[in-house]
């Protein structure tokens, strides 16, 4: 990503906590010079350090996702205009503040059906915390048809890069108030837009 420097984040533990609150990552592979992307919902398994996922077998992405393929994810954290009405300084300009990670790896293709059960009972028990409603089984009838429609995968990350513009160029007091108002932006309803669902 485009520096400055700034707004550069290295600690993988931030970036790890991005990819928890916001799991659906954008998928991104190219294949002779087309670009397939594809939201999907990531998880990040601390043990091996990968990413887990599956894509429908009839997405046709998945012919660029062969074992070895180099791929991005990219999580989108919170995002929102700062007005310059919120800064305590003068002169300031309006600008845009985000949380982006971004991810490249290589794809492992998960080909024994009984992981690809395991990767979906890992994201299902992930996604449905804190309550977890709903507990999918590996004995569930479903899971042997939904198993033979997806392609399970892990990608081997190669590169972390965080991306945290939040003001850092302001003075403390500007930043923390952008934060607040990245903060209440997060927390706001879709009434805005709801009709459009």
């Amino acid at each position: 990503m485009y520096p400055p420097p700034h707004h550069q984040v290295h600690d993988k533990e931030k970036m790890i906590a991005v990819i928890k609150q916001f799991p659906l990552g954008m998928l991104v592979s190219v294949k002779n010079d087309k670009p397939f992307i594809t939201h999907i919902p990531f998880i990040y398994n601390a043990e091996s350090g990968r990413l887990v996922a599956h894509i429908d077998k009839n997405n046709p992405q998945l012919k660029t996702l062969q074992d070895g393929a180099t791929v991005t994810v990219v999580f989108k954290g919170p995002d929102c205009y700062i007005s310059p009405s919120v800064y305590a300084s003068e002169n300031q300009l309006p600008t845009w503040n985000y949380i982006i990670v971004h991810l490249t790896g290589t794809i492992e293709l998960l080909t024994d059906p009984e992981a690809a059960k395991d990767s979906m009972i890992a994201m299902t028990e992930f996604l449905e915390k804190p309550e977890h409603k709903f507990i999918l089984h590996k004995d569930n009838p479903k899971m042997e048809r939904f198993v033979n429609y997806i392609q399970a995968f892990e990608i081997e990350i190669t590169h972390w890069e965080g991306k945290f513009k939040l003001s850092q160029d302001k003075s403390e007091v500007d930043q923390a108030n952008a934060k607040k108002q990245l903060m209440k932006k997060a927390k706001e309803d879709i009434s805005g837009f709801i009709n459009a669902l």
